[in-house]
């Protein structure tokens, strides 16, 4: 199976409930960010920037708890800044776990051996690790040398003692593909468990701070669907962990409404609205930002700023939860999951 079955059953039982009690908005994926510090500065970053004032901050693993209590989504992504920095990482992790939610833990992996004994390998928790490229390339987004050699010796190390890892990738504009296919060929080698990618992320916080940048790398709705139709058969060779159905939006095969709601996001100043990439305003409770967000303003065609966002964080979903669905996605997503 691509996903581990206790991930697989409890999403299937999670939204089944959710959809027999007639809810039509309710989250998926719970981001939740303890801080937003981080070792790095990479260019395509947007926390560094929008939160430069509260760079210092962090959620208590109480407050945390009470996040993922209060959403109740049934996968728990932890990312940030970098949360194998923040201090108590292996207590929230515990505490998260014994909540019987799945977790992806989103690193750059250059603290997984460090702190890699404070884990313990469970079918609920992925090591994400955040790689854009081969050692060359990714170093160069990163800012630093020596970044990728350093993550993937914590993806030796994890898989040695027995955890599940994931990747995750960013295109750009300059994207070399052929790049990305030896890249997960490279992986797969070292046992990592899946692949995930996204389109650049259009953070307004970086259009802001840094327009003449934020333009060389972000691409347009069209840049992104001509660079995806390109490596699509690339991609079938390897174990993409993003859906067929998302892959096939972000190709230009079909559309699909943005769910942002699907994956709301938890930081220190609250819970953040819109979407992991908007913010007009955080929200003091969960229910204030479901109930008191104009959803329908936002999204393709609405919001100037949501025109050129295919960003798996809205659209992924999307795909999960059937919107936009044609006749044979259930079958297709099924078949997916089990080869």
């Amino acid at each position: 199976m691509r996903f581990p079955l206790t991930l697989t059953t409890s999403m299937a039982g999670y939204m089944a409930r959710k959809k027999f009690s007639g809810q039509k908005r309710f989250p998926l994926v719970l981001m939740l960010e303890p801080l937003h510090a981080c070792n790095l500065t990479c260019t395509g970053c947007g926390r560094i920037r929008e939160y430069a004032q509260t760079i210092k901050d962090k959620l208590s693993v109480q407050e945390c708890l009470d996040a993922v209590d209060e959403c109740g989504a049934p996968i728990v992504s932890i990312c940030g800044g970098e949360p194998m920095i923040y201090p108590e990482i292996g207590k929230l992790v515990r505490a998260i776990l014994r909540k019987r939610k799945n977790i992806y833990l989103c690193t750059n992996g250059m603290f997984i051996k460090k702190r890699l004994h404070e884990f313990r390998p469970t079918s609920r928790f992925f090591f994400n690790v955040h790689l854009d490229g081969l050692e060359t390339t990714h170093d160069l987004a990163v800012e630093r040398e020596g970044v990728f050699k350093a993550a993937v010796e914590g993806i030796k190390a994890a898989k040695a003692a027995g955890f599940l890892v994931c990747t995750n990738t960013t295109i750009y504009k300059e994207t070399d593909i052929n790049e990305i296919d030896a890249l997960f060929a490279y992986l797969s080698k070292l046992g990592v468990d899946g692949f995930m990618l996204s389109p650049a992320y259009g953070y307004t916080a970086v259009k802001e701070t840094n327009p003449d940048g934020a333009a060389e790398i972000f691409m347009t709705r069209d840049d992104i669907r001509a660079k995806f139709k390109e490596c699509e058969q690339l991609l079938s060779k390897h174990r993409m962990m993003s859906s067929p159905i998302y892959l096939e939006f972000l190709s230009g095969k079909r559309e699909l409404k943005c769910t942002a709601w699907g994956n709301p996001t938890r930081n220190v100043k609250g819970w953040k609205g819109p979407c992991y990439l908007i913010t007009d305003r955080h929200h003091a409770t969960f229910e204030g930002l479901m109930n008191d967000t104009p959803w329908d303003a936002y999204g393709h065609g609405n919001d100037p700023r949501c025109e050129n966002c295919m960003v798996h964080c809205g659209y992924e979903a999307s795909a999960a939860l059937g919107v936009n669905k044609k006749l044979g996605d259930g079958l297709k997503m099924l078949l997916w999951q089990l080869t």
